[in-house]
């Protein structure tokens, strides 16, 4: 394989990687925090914080992947 080639599949795993473990992620803490508001209602407010910042931090990763991916692509 010569370089060009092994640079498209790093760009694809690191894109399909950045995609799909926050996507998990996302999934998996909005499920936890409607069990939990579920099971404590008036707690609500201090467990809708803690899953909006647990988000913003799951959606900075697919962020840095997808500037990983870039990097890779193009930087030679």
């Amino acid at each position: 394989m010569d370089i060009e080639s092994i640079r498209l599949w790093a760009t694809m795993g690191a894109i399909a990687v950045g995609a799909i473990a926050p996507a998990i992620a996302i999934g998996w803490i909005g499920s936890k925090s409607a069990d939990a508001i579920g099971r404590n209602p008036e707690a609500a407010p201090r467990i809708q914080t803690a899953m909006i910042l647990a988000l913003a931090f799951a959606e900075a990763i697919a962020i840095y992947a997808l500037v990983m991916a870039l990097i890779i692509k193009f930087v030679k």
